[in-house]
């Protein structure tokens, strides 16, 4: 165990520089989404609902959530499915290194990708928009948690989803358009009291919905519950659900996940 551990933080700590070497990659997965929050923080003025909560705000908190997806969901996903495509799978099975390493060193490196992510998105938040950091020690531990489980969570499911893609070529197209449509309807963009109620019922079964939620609860305190659907941040819940898709995250990886693509041995 400990040797595995050891080669996955080797391997982690050589995928966090490979990306790193990307600067496209880099520019886009960090800038992306503060783009966004700058964008409609600077478009959406005002406060909502008289609960003191700026649109800026509630962005910040649905963006950061959206941003630790990106990174654990749909870089994860597109990575993996290139490596499987150049080869790079197959001959890292035919290694003495324990497979479990390469998984280990892909979740620490998306972690630590993830961290980058959410401190460069506060920043821009407290700054431009007046967001306060939590003040008690309650609120960091729900952010700690929320994503935590957020993150293990949408990295299993992107292992999961490499799958899909039937090479490299594919998998950008492939793996976006579901990350993509997981923002509408998870309240990334769009209040949820905007929605029709079978597209909240849908967003509910993803862990997006769920991070996002919990993150609000940090970020905008008792006042932003008035704006969930039900009056409350359903923390309890918000735990149950982000559970429930790291234990089915981790099945299907481990009843899924090919080496190989499709047809080959």
């Amino acid at each position: 165990m400990t040797a595995t551990l050891n080669i996955g933080l080797a391997r982690a700590s050589l995928e966090t520089k490979l990306f790193f070497r990307q600067r496209d990659a880099v520019i886009f997965t960090f800038s992306f989404p503060i783009i966004l929050l700058v964008l409609f923080g600077s478009i959406f003025e005002g406060d909502l609902e008289g609960t003191g909560i700026t649109v800026a705000q509630l962005y910040s908190a649905g963006l950061i959530g959206a941003g630790v997806m990106g990174v654990a969901f749909q870089n994860l996903a597109i990575g993996i499915a290139i490596d499987r495509d150049d080869g790079t799978l197959k001959r890292l099975a035919g290694t003495p290194m324990p497979r479990a390493a390469y998984f280990v060193g892909k979740l620490v490196s998306s972690l630590v990708l993830a961290a980058i992510e959410v401190a460069l998105l506060l920043a821009v938040a407290v700054f431009l928009f007046g967001l306060e950091l939590p003040t008690d020690v309650t609120r960091w531990v729900t952010l700690v948690w929320v994503l935590t489980l957020g993150l293990a969570g949408a990295a299993l499911l992107g292992i999961a989803v490499s799958n899909l893609p039937r090479n490299a070529k594919s998998a950008s197209a492939v793996v976006s358009m579901p990350y993509v449509l997981l923002q509408f309807i998870s309240g990334v963009y769009i209040p949820f009291t905007e929605l029709p109620s079978w597209l909240n019922d849908v967003a509910a079964i993803f862990p997006l919905k769920w991070m996002c939620q919990g993150l609000r609860s940090v970020f905008l305190g008792d006042a932003g519950a008035a704006l969930e659907l039900t009056g409350s941040y359903e923390l309890p819940k918000v735990a149950l659900v982000l559970g429930l898709w790291l234990v089915g995250g981790l099945v299907l990886c481990l009843t899924t996940f090919r080496w190989t693509n499709r047809g080959e041995s």
